[in-house]
């Protein structure tokens, strides 16, 4: 009895790993980065639908800053494969430890949410599951195959792992023929080894290359943050590193702290700067570039796939 109400009294905490770390308090949020609270009729609804549907969403998991609005349009970030990574990064707020077995009706599920929220593009990511063998990837697969069959129409991006070590797992993914295939770099190299302590940059770099290597025609994006105590010029590099990639679409966002364990904001950006950024990176090359305090992965991601395509044809009519 005496261990059950210790659990009750002290249950788990969300980031074991994390809870030895000291405080780092983040200064002040300016006002160009605050968001209003989710009220409205629309998130709701949404979320609704995915406690109905027991599906998870990165959403909620990462504590995203735009979930008021994209719910509010119905547009959600599936994640699959349960709610646990195994991964530590230190600005993640999804749960970190050891995962549970897969389910194996979680792509029908994404599948049929999709088309009962009737979407025209979806965005499905994943936490990292180091503890397969494969790291997911028929998972993912399988995911993209249900949304074929339940909303044939609706297009798919899907933001995955880096699958380090799991030789293959990026081909079988590609074969499923998602529409855009997003990893996240997160961080500059020199931040790595405090930022995202269990992924090798170049290895994510090699990803997002062998990725075009396989079907050329495929959409490639990635993302950074900003304000972690990154210099300029390496955000430079980064921008010029993925274009050896072939990436197509780059966003650059403001990194917020999610608990006080977490690493610490070392500044925010003013939105100046991000425009700065966007018209360096699209100089550079990019097909597509969202660069503001608060972009995310898949912030806007329907419309911004729609411009994603019209840059390329634009592109290939010069």
């Amino acid at each position: 009895m005496a261990v059950v109400l210790d659990l009750i009294n002290n249950p788990r905490p969300r980031h074991p790993e994390k809870a030895h770390r000291p405080d780092s308090v983040q200064p002040p949020k300016p006002d160009w980065i605050r968001v209003k609270a989710p009220i409205s009729q629309g998130y709701a609804e949404t979320h609704a639908l995915m406690r109905e549907s027991k599906l998870v969403t990165v959403c909620e998991e990462a504590g995203c800053p735009n979930i008021g609005e994209c719910w509010e349009k119905k547009h959600a970030t599936f994640m699959i494969m349960g709610d646990t990574c195994t991964r530590a990064c230190a600005f993640c707020n999804v749960k970190t430890g050891l995962p549970g077995a897969l389910d194996v009706s979680e792509p029908e599920h994404v599948g049929q949410a999709t088309a009962k929220l009737g979407l025209n593009h979806i965005v499905v990511t994943s936490v990292d599951r180091d503890d397969l063998a494969d790291g997911g990837a028929q998972h993912f697969a399988d995911t993209i195959g249900a949304i074929r069959k339940h909303a044939p129409g609706t297009t798919i991006e899907i933001l995955t792992p880096d699958f380090l070590r799991k030789d293959g797992a990026v081909e079988v993914v590609v074969a499923a023929k998602p529409d855009v295939f997003n990893h996240n770099l997160e961080t500059v190299p020199s931040l790595y080894l405090t930022v995202r302590p269990g992924a090798r940059y170049f290895h994510s770099l090699r990803l997002l290359q062998r990725v075009k290597e396989l079907d050329p025609s495929m959409f490639t994006k990635s993302g950074i943050m900003v304000g972690l105590g990154e210099e300029r010029n390496e955000i430079l590099q980064v921008m010029d590193d993925l274009r050896s990639a072939g990436v197509d679409f780059l966003t650059i966002g403001q990194y917020l702290q999610p608990t006080k364990k977490h690493h610490e904001v070392k500044r925010f950006l003013p939105p100046d700067e991000f425009k700065s950024l966007e018209t360096v990176a699209y100089s550079k090359g990019f097909l597509m570039v969202s660069a503001s305090p608060l972009t995310r992965s898949s912030h806007h991601a329907g419309d911004d796939f729609a411009r994603l395509k019209a840059a390329r044809a634009a592109q290939l009519n010069r």
